[in-house]
């Protein structure tokens, strides 16, 4: 499956149980910035992309941008910057 997102929009990678995944949606989610969640416990497949990712760790969250390239628990302002 294609996890790159769609212009102006980020994938992100997280666990239910995560309180730096709750913390960056809710940022996220007041400054109106889209993203898909996938929870990396519940996807097949997405705990290895993110070890991936992430040196074998599976960190969340880890964020996908329209670009490919991928941060690790990044701030919103560092998703915003990215963005453009």
């Amino acid at each position: 499956m294609d996890y790159i997102p769609a212009a102006g929009t980020i994938t992100m990678f997280s666990t239910t149980w995560c309180g730096y995944c709750s913390r960056l949606k809710t940022q996220l989610d007041k400054q109106g910035i889209g993203y898909t969640e996938v929870n990396i416990e519940e996807v097949d497949g997405t705990a290895e992309l993110v070890a991936s990712l992430n040196g074998g760790n599976q960190t969340v969250p880890t964020v996908i941008f329209p670009d490919g390239t991928s941060a690790t628990n990044p701030s919103a302002r560092e998703v915003v910057t990215r963005l453009g």
